[in-house]
Order: C-alpha cells, then sequence, then structure tokens
C-alpha cells in the first residue's frame, strides 16, 4: 500500500506541475526601465514606458466631428449613465468614423484575459476556486464587524454601546500557533522544496532506499533551520518594534486626576493628555489646549507625507472652560462618524446637554487629532473617538506580504521541466525493462537514482548566495547605511521596471530658499541682498522721524486723498512695501519653543516661552511659505507672532508693528491663488494683499498706470511645482507636452475626459487623486491602458492606499516588476505592495525604512544599489543556480549511461559519501565562488545606465540559456561515461574511480569557463577543492566499487599513479570541455555581448 501511495503522489504532483504551467512569469520581451512617482502633499512625476498598442491617426476632417460628437454627449450622459454599460469606451479612431462593433473598441488586455472552458479551469480556475473556498472558510471562522457611527461620552469608556477594537499595533506575520504551519508552507508551497521532501521521505522505505538517510535529510533540513531563523529574527524583530509602540506611557484624564496608561490600553472615550513631540495614540477630537489661541499645530508626516504642520482647532465649548476638571463637570458627548480611510474629511458633532438650551456645535477635520502624528506646539487633551484598526492610520496600512523573488519563481518553473524530464527519463528506463517483476517500485527507484537532475543543493546555494549579496550592499563604503532588510530579494533589483518614487523628503529634500526679487526692471540676488536690507532699515527710520513728528496731532495718518497727483514712488519705498506685502500675505505662524527646567504649578497652565530670535521657528502649509517669512527675516522685518485675528511685525530697530487679520483667502487649487485683508493698527490704513501662480495673477494684474501702486507676487502652487521638478529630474522633457486631466465626479465626466485623452499623443498626463479613483472606479483597465501609453504620469494628492493600489494595478496589468521608493509612514503601503520596496531615513521619520525591504539614507544611492548591485546579484543568482542544476544533470547523465550499459538496473553509480562529497567539498567552494563573479565593473555599469536594459530582458536565465546548460550537461555526461568504458575496457572494474575523477576536473574547469572576471578567491577554491579531492582518495576506497557488494571492486591506489591513468583522464576531460571553450571564444568574437562592447 505505501509503494502505491508514494507512486499516487509523485503522479499527484506531475499533475500539479501541468496545471501550473500559468503560475510562471511572462517571458516577453520587456521594454525600457521606467519610473513613476506620487505626493499627497503635491504631485508627484511619473515616467511610464510605452505599451505596444498601436495607435491609428484620425483621418482628415475627423477631429472636428469627433469634438463634436463628445460636445453633444456630455449633455445626455449625465442624465443617462446606464447607457454607459453599453457604450464601452472608445480605444481607437475607428471607433468615431463608423458603426463597428463594439467589440473592437474593447482594450485588448480585456479580452486576453478572458479565458472559459477547460484552460480556464486548468490554467487558472483551480487556483481560483481553492483561493475562493479559503476565503469562505476565513469569512466563516472571522466574520468582519459591520463599522458603524458612535455616540462617545467624554470620559466615560463604560458608556460604549458596542466593543471596540484594542488600541494595540501589530505587523507580525505569525502569532506562537501559525509560525511553524505558516513558515512550512511558504517553503512547500514552492515545488522544489515540495519534491525534496517527498524524496527524503521515500528514504524511510526499505525497498526504495538507494543511500544514506543523511544524504537527503541534511540538506534539506539546513534549508529549513536557515529559513526558520531567519524568519524568527524577523518576527521578533516586528514584535520589539510592536512592543516599544504599544507600550510608549500617556497621561489619562479621570475624576480622580492623571494616571498613566499604556497605549494598547486606551479606550475609545478616555480624555487622553498629549504633550508636545508626543505621538497621537488614537484618533481623537480635540478638546483643548494649552495655547491660549484655541489651536495647536501637528505633524502629519507619518500619515499623509506633508511635512509642513497643520493647524488643529479645539472645540470651542470644551477650550473657554475654566479648567480641566470642569470636563467631568459637563454632560456632553461626540457623535462621530463610522471609521473610513479617508484622512482628509470627518463629520461629526458636540453637543453639551445640561446647558440651557443645550450647546451643538460640529465638528469637521480641523477638529480632530489622527492617530501616528505628532504635536508640535502645546499640550493638547481630546477625547478618543477610533482606536486600533478603525484608526485612520491603520485602515491606511496595508498587511505586509511574503515577497518572492521573479528569479525565485523561474527556477520554480524550471524544476518542473526537470522533474517532467526526471519521470520521462524513468517511464524509458522502465519501459526498457520490459515492466518485469514489480515495475512500479523500480519506476521509483529510478526516479530517486535520477533525482540528482533536480540537485537538493540548489535551494542551499542560493540561500547562502543572498546573504553574500546583502553583505556586500550592506558594507558598500559608496552607499553608507545601507540596510538591508529582505534577504530573499536581491535579485528584485536587477529586474525592475517601473519604480513608483515619492517627491517630498525623497526625490527632493523639500527646502527651499529665496534666491532673487524682481521690482519691475531692477532684479536683487544673493550678492544684493544688503542693499535691501539698507533700504528697509532706512524706509522704516524715516517713518519713525516722521511719526515722531505728528504726534502733536490727534488723528492717526491718512493714505493721501486720490484726487491728489501720483507721485512715483522711491526705489527704497518700492522695496519696503514688496518685503512688507510678502511679510504679510501667508499662512506661516511663528512657534518659540518651552523654557528648558520652568515647571509650572498648574496642571494645564500656558507653557513659558522665550520669544527671542534664536528660539524661533516658523511653520506653515508649504515650505516655499516659510522660506518667503524668512528672507524677510533676514532683511530686517520680522513676523514675531500671529493668531487667528492679528499679526506683529518687528522692524529693523526693534519696534512692533500690530496688524489686524480682517479676512484671510486661503490657497485653493482651483483659484491658484490667496489673499489676506489686513489693517494697520497704527495707521488705520485697511490693505488686501494677494499672490498666485502666473497664470492666475496674469490676467488680474495688468500693466497700467495703477501698476505703480499694487505689490504683487508670482509663486509656483503644488501643480507647477512638482511639473518643474518632474522636467528638472529629467522624469519629464523640457519640451514635452502637458495634459491636466480635467476634474471628474462621475462615470460620464470620467468617460467624456478619457476619450478627450486618448486623442493626444506623446504627451504627459497630469490627473489628481480625486479624479484617478473615479477613473479606477468605472474604467480601470482603459485608464491603465492609456496611462501606459503616456511618457509620464504625474499624480496629485494621492492618499496611502491609492499608491499602493497603482503599484498593484501596474503589476497586475503589465505583469512587470515593479519598486516603490518613499520615506513616510504614508508611504509604507505602497513600498510593501511593490516587489521590491526602498525606505529613505529622511525628515519624515523611518517608519518607511522600517517595513522597507531595502533602507537607504539618500535617493542618489538609488543608482547603484540597482545598477551594480541589482546587477550583479541577478547575473550571479543566474549563472549559480543554472551552474548547480549543471552539477545535478551531468552525473543524472553518468548514471542513465551507467544503468543502461547494466541492462537497465537499478543500481546507483556512485554512493554513500560520493554523493555528498561531490555537492559539497569536492565543487561546492569553487561553483558558490560565482557569487564574486562580475560582468561589468561598477563603473561602467554607472556610466552607462542602459546596460540596465538587458536586465529586466530575464536573457541570463531563461528557457534558451536552460536548454544550452541542458545540451552541455548531455554532452558532458555522455563523453565522460562512455569515454572511461571505451578507454578503460581492460580495467573495466575501476570505472567508477576514472569516471568520478574526470567528472570533479570536468566540473572545476567548467567553472573557469564560466568566470568573467577572476576573484583571487576564486583561484584559492578551485585549487582547495582539487586538494581536497586528492588528499582523500586514500581513506574513500570502499566507495569507488562498483555496487560495492555487487561487484566487489575497491580502488587500487597504485592503479592512479600510473601514467597511463593520468593522460586517459586528462584525454576524457579535455574531449568534455574543449569544445566549450572554442565555442565560448568564437562567440566573443562573432557575437560579444552589449558590455563587451563598451569595454573595447
Amino acid at each position: 500500500m505505501l509503494m502505491q501511495f508514494l507512486c499516487l503522489l509523485v503522479l499527484l504532483l506531475t499533475v500539479r506541475l501541468l496545471c501550473c504551467r500559468s503560475a510562471g512569469v511572462c517571458w516577453r520581451s520587456i521594454p525600457d526601465p521606467v519610473y513613476l512617482g506620487f505626493t499627497s502633499g503635491g504631485c508627484r512625476t511619473a515616467k511610464i514606458a510605452a505599451c505596444s498598442f498601436p495607435w491609428k491617426p484620425c483621418p482628415r476632417g475627423a477631429p472636428a466631428r469627433c469634438h463634436l460628437e463628445l460636445f453633444c454627449m456630455r449633455y445626455q450622459l449625465e442624465d443617462e449613465s446606464a447607457h454607459l454599460d453599453e457604450m464601452p469606451l472608445m480605444m481607437s479612431e475607428e471607433g468615431f468614423e463608423n458603426e463597428e462593433s463594439d467589440y473592437h473598441t474593447l482594450p485588448r488586455a480585456r479580452i486576453m484575459q478572458r479565458k472559459r472552458g477547460l484552460e480556464w479551469f486548468v490554467c487558472d480556475g483551480w487556483k481560483f476556486l481553492c483561493t475562493s473556498c479559503c476565503d469562505w472558510l476565513v469569512n466563516i471562522c472571522q466574520r468582519k464587524k459591520e463599522l458603524k457611527a458612535r455616540t462617545v461620552w467624554l470620559g466615560c469608556p463604560e458608556k460604549c454601546e458596542e466593543k471596540h477594537p484594542r488600541n494595540s499595533i501589530k505587523n507580525q506575520k505569525y502569532n506562537v500557533f501559525t509560525f511553524i504551519p505558516g513558515v512550512l508552507y511558504e517553503q512547500f508551497k514552492f515545488f522544489l522544496n515540495l519534491y525534496f521532501l517527498v524524496i527524503s521521505c521515500s528514504q524511510f522505505v526499505p525497498a526504495l532506499k538507494i543511500g544514506y538517510l543523511y544524504t537527503y535529510w541534511a540538506p534539506l533540513g539546513f534549508v529549513l533551520a536557515v529559513t526558520m531563523t531567519r524568519e524568527a529574527i524577523d518576527e521578533f524583530r516586528r514584535f520589539q518594534r510592536d512592543k516599544e509602540v504599544n507600550s510608549q506611557l500617556y497621561s489619562k484624564l479621570t475624576v480622580r486626576g492623571k494616571v498613566q496608561v499604556k497605549s494598547s490600553d486606551i479606550q475609545v472615550g478616555d480624555l487622553i493628555i498629549v504633550e508636545k513631540n508626543q505621538r497621537i495614540p488614537s484618533d481623537m477630537v480635540f478638546l483643548r489646549t494649552s495655547e491660549k489661541a484655541g489651536s495647536c499645530f501637528i505633524r502629519t508626516d507619518q500619515l499623509d507625507g506633508e511635512t509642513d504642520w497643520k493647524l488643529k482647532v479645539a472645540v470651542s465649548c470644551t477650550q473657554r472652560l475654566p479648567a480641566l476638571g470642569d470636563l467631568f463637570s459637563i454632560n456632553a458627548y461626540v457623535y462621530a462618524q463610522k471609521p473610513q480611510m479617508d484622512i482628509h474629511s470627518f463629520e461629526g458633532t458636540f453637543t453639551r446637554e445640561d446647558s440651557d438650551p443645550p450647546v451643538h456645535e460640529s465638528l469637521s477635520i480641523e477638529n480632530t487629532l489622527w492617530a501616528s502624528t505628532v504635536v508640535a506646539s502645546g499640550t493638547v487633551i481630546g477625547v478618543v473617538i477610533y482606536t486600533g484598526k478603525e484608526t485612520r492610520s491603520v485602515m491606511n496600512t496595508s498587511n505586509p506580504k511574503n515577497k518572492v523573488g521573479l528569479l525565485d519563481l523561474e527556477l520554480n518553473r524550471l524544476t518542473k521541466a526537470l522533474f517532467l524530464a526526471l519521470v520521462a527519463l524513468s517511464v524509458v528506463m522502465v519501459t526498457l525493462q520490459g515492466f518485469v517483476g514489480p515495475w512500479y517500485r523500480n519506476l521509483f527507484r529510478f526516479l530517486l537514482l535520477f533525482s540528482y537532475i533536480i540537485p537538493i543543493s540548489l535551494r542551499v546555494n542560493l540561500d547562502m548566495g543572498k546573504a553574500v549579496y546583502g553583505w556586500m550592499m550592506m558594507k558598500d563604503e559608496n552607499i553608507p547605511g545601507t540596510v538591508v532588510r529582505t534577504s530573499t530579494i536581491p535579485e528584485e533589483l536587477g529586474r525592475l521596471v517601473y519604480l513608483l518614487t515619492d517627491k517630498t523628503g525623497t526625490l527632493t529634500q523639500n527646502e527651499m530658499v529665496f534666491k532673487r526679487l524682481h521690482l519691475g526692471t531692477v532684479s536683487y540676488g544673493a550678492d544684493t541682498m544688503d542693499e535691501i536690507q539698507s533700504h528697509v532699515r532706512d524706509s522704516y527710520s524715516q517713518m519713525q522721524s516722521q511719526a515722531g513728528g505728528n504726534n502733536t496731532g490727534s488723528t492717526p495718518p491718512r493714505k493721501a486723498q486720490s484726487s491728489a497727483p501720483k507721485v512715483r514712488k522711491s526705489v527704497s519705498s518700492r522695496i519696503h512695501e514688496a518685503v512688507k506685502a510678502i511679510v504679510l500675505c501667508h499662512n506661516v505662524t511663528p512657534v518659540y519653543e518651552s523654557r528648558a527646567g520652568v515647571t509650572g504649578e498648574t496642571e494645564f497652565a500656558e507653557a513659558d516661552q522665550d520669544f527671542s530670535d534664536e528660539n524661533r521657528t516658523y511653520q506653515a502649509s508649504s515650505p516655499d511659505e516659510v522660506a518667503l517669512v524668512q528672507w524677510t527675516e533676514s532683511v530686517g522685518l520680522t513676523l514675531v507672532s500671529r493668531d487667528l485675528t492679528s499679526m506683529q511685525l518687528k522692524t529693523p530697530s526693534g519696534q512692533v508693528l500690530s496688524f489686524c487679520i480682517l479676512q484671510l483667502f486661503p490657497f485653493t487649487s482651483e483659484s491658484k491663488r490667496m489673499g489676506i485683508i489686513v489693517r494697520d493698527e497704527s495707521t488705520a490704513e485697511i490693505t488686501f494683499y494677494m499672490k498666485g501662480a502666473d497664470v492666475a495673477m496674469s490676467p488680474i494684474v495688468q500693466y497700467n498706470d495703477w501698476l505703480e501702486e499694487e505689490i504683487w507676487m508670482l509663486t509656483g502652487d503644488k501643480l507647477e511645482t512638482a511639473t518643474c521638478i518632474a522636467k528638472s529630474s529629467h522624469l519629464v522633457s523640457r519640451t514635452q507636452d502637458i495634459h491636466i486631466f480635467r476634474q471628474v465626479t462621475n462615470r460620464g465626466e470620467a468617460h467624456l475626459e478619457l476619450n478627450a485623452f486618448r486623442r493626444k499623443h506623446d504627451c504627459a498626463l497630469v490627473i489628481s487623486g480625486d479624479s484617478l479613483e473615479v477613473c479606477l472606479k468605472y474604467y480601470e483597465h482603459e485608464f491603465v491602458e492609456l496611462a501606459c501609453q503616456c511618457p509620464a504620469v504625474v499624480c496629485c494628492r494621492c492618499s496611502p492606499t491609492q499608491k499602493a493600489h497603482i503599484v498593484t494595478l501596474l503589476q497586475q496589468h503589465t505583469g512587470r516588476r515593479t519598486c516603490a521608493i518613499g520615506d513616510g509612514g504614508n508611504d509604507v503601503s505602497m513600498v510593501q505592495a511593490a516587489d521590491c520596496g526602498i525606505g529613505i531615513e529622511g525628515k519624515e521619520g523611518k517608519q518607511a525604512s522600517l517595513a522597507a525591504d531595502f533602507s537607504i539614507r539618500q535617493f542618489r544611492h538609488i543608482g547603484r544599489l540597482l545598477m551594480v548591485h541589482g546587477r550583479n546579484s541577478y547575473k550571479r543568482s543566474a549563472a549559480l543556480g543554472q551552474f548547480v542544476m549543471h552539477r545535478g544533470l551531468i552525473i543524472s547523465t553518468m548514471q542513465a549511461v551507467f544503468s543502461s550499459v547494466f541492462y537497465f538496473a537499478s543500481v546507483p553509480l556512485y554512493q554513500g559519501f560520493l554523493m555528498v562529497g561531490y555537492a559539497t567539498i569536492y565543487t561546492m567552494f569553487p561553483v558558490f565562488s560565482l557569487v564574486l563573479d562580475q560582468d561589468v565593473k561598477p563603473e561602467m555599469a554607472m556610466l552607462y545606465p542602459e546596460l540596465y536594459k538587458d536586465l529586466t530582458k530575464g536573457r541570463s536565465l531563461s528557457f534558451k540559456t536552460f536548454l544550452i546548460w541542458v545540451l552541455i550537461s548531455i554532452y558532458q555526461g555522455g563523453i565522460l561515461m562512455y569515454g572511461a568504458l571505451v578507454l578503460f575496457e581492460s580495467e573495466f572494474v575501476h570505472v567508477v574511480a576514472i569516471s568520478f575523477t574526470a567528472l570533479i576536473l570536468t566540473e572545476l574547469l567548467m567553472v573557469a569557463l564560466t568566470v568573467r572576471t577572476w576573484h583571487w578567491l576564486m583561484v584559492v577554491a578551485e585549487f582547495l577543492s582539487l586538494g581536497c579531492y586528492v588528499s582523500s582518495l586514500a581513506f574513500l576506497n570502499e566507495y569507488f566499487g562498483i555496487g560495492r557488494v555487487s561487484f566487489g571492486a575497491f580502488l587500487d591506489v597504485a592503479f592512479i599513479t600510473t601514467v597511463a591513468f593520468l593522460w586517459k583522464v586528462s584525454a576524457i576531460t579535455v574531449v568534455s570541455c574543449l569544445p566549450l571553450y572554442v565555442l565560448k571564444y568564437l562567440r566573443r568574437k562573432l557575437s560579444p555581448p552589449s558590455y563587451c562592447k563598451l569595454a573595447s
């Protein structure tokens, strides 16, 4: 019964192999490497490779009719969106020219992906059904709770109507019970490891036993031990990081006063006090602050990626309470909407019931404090409304996945092909035997004899190679600080096609410096800033003297009447007005650090602050705003304080000027400008200042007489800034047309806008996150196809979930390898979703760096990481994997020839330690030394990034190269075995020693043939292995007998020292290797690779 079970298991493996043929990667040619970027605080630049989708030009006269049809359709689709299901998006110009079937206009990818019938079930159906069943079981065992709106009473967690999740962070993949099953599943889901497991288990059956148990179980156990140890270390590190965050202490306000609680023990309804520079532990509604203005700043870089500080406003009803304890003397609650992913909106109400009449106050996003943000000013107190997995930050973070490299998938496919060859060869042997006796037992014994076709040492060598690649990256002096956090995918760095990058803090350092001021025909640069400072000082000195002379008057000075003749302003006055406009028209707030060592008696008092210039920092919604105010400070006019209703400026002489803010018009992407109306408290003069982008200001400010009286300046908003950065970083060509995707809110608008954009050729795309969400909701396939045909794409205001979604879409629709680069907490989902995630330790913290597969310190280090280490890792692993398979194929070929000569007997050619030694001490060091090989010097790889294009095509490891190695193995195995039988016919009993010696020499010479750049350790490995073999001949005489007991032949030491033995072994080795050396020489001369052409 056991024999039948094992045969059935082999049959199932074969069927699984045939059914999984679609689980590999696409082997078609890959376009040039491309780049894509995102932003959440602005625009991110993107470059996407063009797909091979045919575009046909619209015939002459067609465009006008196209526009007319779209114009007429605009009003129909608003009310008849249901017809869109029957009207597919047109993807070719023929749709506008004739009445052909809609099937001609469907996207090609969608048609190709539709499979039906038996083909669908064999290729993907079984996998889909299994996944569906597993998901169904998981949903049955772990039902998701429906999210609902909630009423939260202040300081009363016990009044919550429903049970809410714990406020703990968990980034671990496994727990105590799922660790071993999970790791084993991740290992044995690969055909290679599953095959080794079956082969090793078969050795417990006496009738199938071929060799010693350790020859099969030792390598498999080593691989599993290394894998489990590595996973256990990674899990323990994740556990420590989670424990550190969950154990942070916070002050909780109770009826009896303040108590310290852990972050994981915080509940919905608790009143939590958060100090300055402390992380907010959960989503809260802002109730009270130590700042007199009733507002505070928070840093949101770990949530949305924006480095500017956000102004938050406390609930006015609770802010007006005299003391903290009064929060428990009122009967109030907060009604909050159900938990959702949108970090930019919130709807709720605050209600106080014990007042007459009851107080109702609406709540918005400015009244919230989201988890993972940091308090930047003052001390705040809030009521917890969402905890744990219901917080905005957790809902926007995807779970980490186990990443598998493309090279591992390719090797997995090759091992399946080898398994088919193994089964076919075993069946042939049994057939030639005539199916005599227990043929199924002979079949399984042949499977075990030829099992070295799939070498069990393949996984050991590859895992050790990956560890060496990671060590080389971390020790590279040209990229200091690099950390390899995922050691299983270093080869992915050499196979990337899509490079997706965050902008703020990643592609740029987000540091702005004021460079130049233009006033009409006069321009002031860095070398003339002292002139501006002098003019500002003189202007305020003159104003102060005039004010002193007018002190006798009882009324403040007024502006001259409009009927008075206009006098051209002096240069000093113009500069003064320009600097004054810059220092007043902004949303910047000065922030002062608290004094060190100051302690107060009150439990929640205004912090003592030092208002000196050295202690002042500026915060705003954009770094260019801060740069402007810092520049005005450098020339003598300083912003010293600001609240919601007033601003104070300090002149060069130390005088403080007060301005009342009458109205503020904030900057928006639609208006592209901002304005402010202020009143000078000293003169009662009211002035309206406005600034904006050139496209917004040019129609407003015309050059005429009153231009002399108007102060205005031009600045770029986030869209223009990102576009300029895209061009300066060469992601977008400076001469390239840019199509700005119109804001769309429904399906009809998206349909029309996509059709309008489809006509644009060789045009970069700029699209906002809101419009992107609408397009992906209704036209996912169409939008991705159009975007992939653009030379560049700029995505504005992308949420963390959208970033990860776009990465997933690129993987699904193109089948290419993706790499995501980020530095903030908002980039974690994108980094984890990509095939290869790179984190940068920047101003936004280390959250993305800790979650990434590779961590670097500067964006420029990516070039060397990909061009040098990515190239070497892929090339070396490809050569190492194929050589290890060659090592197994050649010995299996010799076993097949040997069995054929001995009437197809299932007798092993080499036994015991010879097989173990062949894969370890005799050939391991030279073969493993291939991890030191390199085809291109690092300097040349960096100088010619075009060389990276060849890597994306996967030519180093393909079915073509694999077939070449198979033919080499068959040729060499046949020469070695038949050569030993022919040349040593009279000494036939010594065939084991003869063939094994020639085999070792051949492998050492093949390593030398494969090496492209010699390293001194390679030479040492070659001679070390040869010395180990020669020295062990005297101790291995019992293993050199053919069949040992069957033939009774043993090694004759005197025989191997004869001249005949030496020259005949040398002759066999030369015949097996010399033709390959000649072919390699001719190939390098007639068809050299691209890197050889550059080197010459």
